[in-house]
């Protein structure tokens, strides 16, 4: 259970204090708890609600980087992709993907059935403690027959046939990051959303804690620990010159979005296409519920990174490039309903492509302050393994390898969160359980509620006309339903192309 009590929480001493409470910062906490140290974790949003939130929903095990023989990343893709499946059973689940063979460049037959052993023998110990229906099979080449039959929709001239993997998939990955934070809170974690660090506390040259304002109250409260590692996501940069100095190479940002539309998936196939251009993106399209989510665009930024988005024409040269890849599809900007952006680490001058290694910085190293990290992470599969690296050098690697055996609170049903909001009659059901949420959640905004602990957010039209029903949970006068209420059409706004 996770419990706003700042004042509670600044009386206490930590081990470890994390600025960020997207994933990564998540997972610092549960590696940290697990591991028997106490940490804090502060957010000066709600927790998940950047781009932990907005991405494309999938672990991946690291088929692509057989490309370039990176077989230690592949290997750690793999072990990370087991973890989320073992740990997260309810949340996670197997994902087959579909890639039409062409006969160009790798995308031959050939290529890709050498790619696919190779694949499966280094991951052989994929489905190690895993339950059977989440046990990933053996990849394989459909011929053309077959390839056509799994999706019809496909452009089928010069079809040679398909790769067929396995991947997994998080439909619901806001539940899952709430879940990582209540296993953290249950090992010893405190964490505390809308709590926004603005200085570092110093004792003879070392980091001693934080200064930090919560956002709710206006009050500043002082945290004290023995270490603090930042964790901020696209505003690690920003958060590092405040505690200490800017350190350039932590994040140079790159914007990435995702499409949903109200338009059903070409097959029941997570597919990659790529248009029949030189140098043209793979871009993925999957089922989500019934509707397609394609993904994803990639564009330099230079805007602030509190509201990335994509324009409309980086929009509409994005549909370009599938439906030419897909001719079948006829994919419009008027079916989209809504665009998931949020900004990832590039490399190069302006981050004009994507990074490939996590970024650790140890402060005190650097000529800083000591006892002081910062952290830049480049995809949600490999953030437990990152916050495992990150402590290591924290705390050292023998505190880390003590790891204590925490099992995991029993998880919400899906009962309580996955409520569609078909209207009053469907809502009532829900009550009781979103009445807990909001108890056991932290949630302090009509938003927290909607868009990141349930997938009310799902039906936008039918839950703005639920506001009022919604607001009745919580203890507010007539003036702050009006602000909730409007908060939440704007939280829409923003990601709404």
């Amino acid at each position: 259970m996770l419990v706003r009590d700042v004042d509670s929480a600044a009386r206490q001493t930590y081990d470890v204090i994390i600025v960020g409470g997207g994933v990564y910062g998540a997972m610092l906490a549960l590696e940290a708890a697990a591991g028997g140290l106490r940490p804090l974790l502060v957010e000066k949003h709600d927790f998940g609600s950047g781009t932990s939130f907005n991405s494309f929903r999938l672990i991946h095990g690291g088929l692509r980087y057989l490309q370039s023989l990176d077989i230690v990343r592949l290997r750690e893709s793999v072990a990370e992709r087991s973890w989320f499946l073992r740990s997260f059973p309810e949340h996670v689940m197997p994902a087959p993907c579909l890639m039409p063979l062409y006969g160009r460049g790798l995308r031959r037959n050939k290529v890709m059935r050498l790619a696919l052993f190779a694949n499966d023998l280094l991951s052989i110990d994929r489905n190690r403690g895993l339950r059977p229906d989440r046990s990933l099979p053996a990849g394989r080449i459909l011929d053309r027959a077959e390839t056509l039959q799994a999706c019809p929709g496909i452009d089928s001239r010069r079809l040679e046939g398909a790769a067929l993997w396995w991947d997994a998939s998080m439909p619901d990955s806001q539940r899952l990051l709430m879940e990582a934070l209540r296993w953290s809170a249950s090992a010893g974690a405190t964490a505390l959303n809308y709590v926004c660090a603005e200085k570092l506390l110093v004792t003879a040259g070392a980091a001693s804690g934080i200064e930090a304002r919560d956002q709710v109250t206006g009050l500043r409260h002082e945290f004290h620990g023995s270490c603090v590692i930042n964790a901020a996501g696209p505003w690690v940069r920003e958060t590092a010159a405040a505690l200490d100095r800017d350190v350039a190479q932590l994040f140079r940002p790159t914007l990435a979005w995702n499409m949903l539309f109200d338009r059903p998936a070409p097959c029941d196939y997570m597919l990659a296409l790529q248009a029949d251009d030189a140098g043209a993106q793979t871009f993925f399209l999957q089922s989500f519920k019934g509707r397609l989510l394609l993904g994803t665009g990639h564009a330099e930024w230079t805007g602030s990174p509190d509201a990335p988005g994509p324009d409309r024409s980086q929009l509409e040269q994005m549909l370009a490039q599938v439906n030419s890849a897909l001719p079948g599809l006829q994919l419009r900007s008027g079916d989209m309903i809504r665009v998931f952006a949020g900004l990832l680490p590039g490399r190069g001058a302006q981050g004009q492509q994507l990074a490939d290694r996590p970024c650790i910085i140890d402060h005190g190293r650097q000529g800083g302050v000591r006892n002081l990290f910062s952290v830049s992470g480049v995809k949600f599969t490999t953030a437990r393994k990152v916050a495992e690296t990150v402590l290591g050098r924290a705390v050292g690697r023998g505190v880390v390898r003590k790891h204590r055996e925490h099992r995991r609170p029993v998880p919400v049903p899906s009962a309580v969160w996955s409520c569609s909001a078909p209207g009053d009659a469907g809502l009532e059901p829900c009550l009781p359980g979103l009445r807990d949420l909001i108890e056991q959640e932290a949630v302090v905004h009509l938003d927290d509620l909607v868009l990141r602990r349930t997938t009310l957010w799902e039906n936008r039209g039918t839950v703005m006309q639920l506001a009022p029903r919604l607001c009745d949970l919580f203890p507010w006068n007539e003036e702050r339903r009006r602000a909730e209420t409007d908060r939440l059409a704007a939280a829409f706004d923003t990601v709404l192309a």
